[in-house]
């Protein structure tokens, strides 16, 4: 799951495509055998792991790693993030002003140690993630975590917060046994030296605990005999083995392995041997940004350029680059999503209104510089492909547009900086709540980066500041509706699409869902 979002906090980097170590099916010495339970399920995956201390990852696989190893007090049930379900917590309530929410302890919950599950450890391990000031800090920021009694724990927000029950289900939130780890080094301040205990063992209430862990090659996970959830894990140990797209295919094909989760549309369109592949539009949105800073182009600060430019875009077209399961966005938040606008408002080409746009901004033949990340793919989709399709399209209307790729850590930072022209990025979901979108706006994180400052639309802020705060369903998805239709009308981003994200699986194995924070819940496959 790339990560964009938290880019104002220390180190939450995409998922880009490194030089990953590509491993034969023989790594490790491992052999595949998931036809059955009782056996090892192997998965494949292209690595983006740096720890499993939950208090620091922020990763894709590490949330994948994290999911299997630790409890979090609520979470999502498969693949739907629309309701959070009961996790460590067996029920929650949430105060009429959303500021506080009150969740009681499931009774007879153990860690993988033996001992219980306490209200003592859920207020550690919280607040040793807001204290560790690390990757997933941010997602507890204004909230005051303290045990109400031996089985209620109280979280309390500065402001009203309706999105913290979708926040608490992400595998960083994770409960640890406040002993195990203070035993090792650890404690809820930022003098916490239990990151080297974490990366050789867990201290969880998970279904699996951790056998070995190793960022660049593989992670083994073995079945936690004292874990007390409803749902028991099927498999004895999983396997989750560093591999790029073309060996997993490979893999997968032979047998080596029962999961593979980088394959394009491409790829998993000639699998053979009876493989079930569950393809879908994945969460990440990618979007282009012109930005409003003057001094950085006075071109695409132009509103009748960006309106050339939104009109002139063939989404169809670029759809057709992302294959089977993509989908256009209608607008920054996912379709998925509470708050997303409906397909029907999704923008079409209009070259004869592209050009009549440009003609009235009065710029003679722009010219502009597009930046991307030359080494980035999105769910298996080349941002360099995806730029020179845009590029061709907008000669079209009469538009220039120099691509400048450059390596991600590169281009990362011209993005951050607010220093290119145009740029071409995703916004991957730090939680699947439309307030996670707000950093989109004039002077929040992403609208920062698009030159976009605070006090350039007064009127959107508003909308932001209303929609974060307010309680009830139907209230949040009119008022997300309405920031992003003013988003899209006079906005510095386009929402282009969401990509086709693939899941190939072995015929034996059941339960496979796609899921936009942890990617695939490894403890919840079964076999047949």
């Amino acid at each position: 799951m790339p990560r964009f979002s938290a880019g104002s906090y220390p180190a939450a980097l995409p998922l880009v495509a490194v030089a990953a170590l590509a491993l034969s099916a023989c790594s490790g010495g491992t052999s595949a055998s998931g036809s059955a339970a009782g056996k090892t399920l192997v998965v494949d995956t292209s690595f983006n792991l740096k720890t499993a201390d939950p208090g620091r990852e922020f990763e894709p696989t590490g949330q994948i790693v994290d999911k299997a190893l630790y409890e979090t007090l609520l979470t999502f049930k498969g693949g739907d993030v629309t309701k959070p379900v009961p996790g460590l917590a067996s029920s929650y309530e949430l105060s009429k002003d959303g500021r506080t929410l009150t969740l009681h302890l499931r009774t007879g919950a153990k860690f993988a140690d033996g001992g219980a599950v306490t209200a003592d450890d859920v207020v550690f391990s919280l607040n040793r993630v807001i204290a560790l000031k690390g990757n997933p800090s941010f997602l507890l920021d204004g909230v005051t975590v303290s045990k109400t009694d031996a089985s209620t724990v109280t979280l309390v927000s500065k402001k009203a917060n309706p999105a913290l029950p979708f926040i608490l289900p992400n595998p960083a939130l994770g409960i640890l046994s406040a002993k195990t780890v203070q035993a090792h080094g650890g404690s809820a301040t930022s003098a916490d030296a239990a990151e080297k205990y974490l990366n050789t063992k867990s201290a969880g209430s998970g279904p699996y605990t951790l056998t070995s862990f190793n960022t660049n090659t593989q992670v083994v996970l073995e079945k936690n005999p004292k874990y007390t959830g409803s749902d028991k894990p099927t498999y004895d140990k999983i396997v989750l083995r560093n591999v790029q797209a073309p060996t997993q295919k490979l893999n997968v094909q032979r047998g080596d392995s029962q999961i593979a989760l980088d394959l394009t549309s491409d790829q998993v369109g000639g699998l053979t041997g009876g493989l079930k592949v569950d393809s879908g539009a994945s969460s990440d949105v990618i979007f282009l940004l012109l930005n409003r800073n003057t001094k950085v182009s006075t071109t695409t600060a132009d509103a009748k350029f960006a309106e050339a430019v939104r009109k002139g875009i063939d989404y169809k077209s670029l759809l057709s680059l992302a294959g089977k399961g993509s989908v256009q966005s209608a607008g920054i938040i996912p379709s998925t999503f509470l708050g997303a606008l409906p397909a029907s408002q999704a923008t079409t080409r209009d070259l004869a209104g592209a050009k009549a746009a440009l003609k009235a901004s009065g710029i003679a033949k722009p010219s502009v510089t597009l930046g991307y990340a030359s080494d980035l793919t999105v769910d298996g989709l080349s941002l360099q492909t995806l730029a020179e399709r845009v590029q061709a399209q907008l000669k079209e209307v009469g538009i220039t547009v120099t691509l400048a790729p450059a390596p991600t850590t590169t281009e990362l930072d011209n993005y951050r900086n607010a220093k290119e022209q145009v740029g071409l990025w995703y916004w991957g979901p730090d939680y699947p709540d439309p307030s996670d979108y707000l950093a989109f706006l004039p002077g929040n994180l992403v609208g920062l980066r698009a030159g976009w400052q605070a006090g350039a639309d007064p009127a959107l802020t508003a909308l932001g500041d209303k929609a974060a705060t307010t309680i009830g369903d139907d209230a949040r998805k009119a008022l997300y509706e309405q920031i992003q239709t003013r988003l899209n009308a006079s906005g510095p981003f386009i929402p282009l699409m969401q990509p086709s994200r693939n899941t190939v699986s072995a015929a034996s194995v059941t339960g496979v869902a796609y899921n936009p924070v942890w990617t695939i819940d490894v403890a919840a496959l079964g076999a047949k």
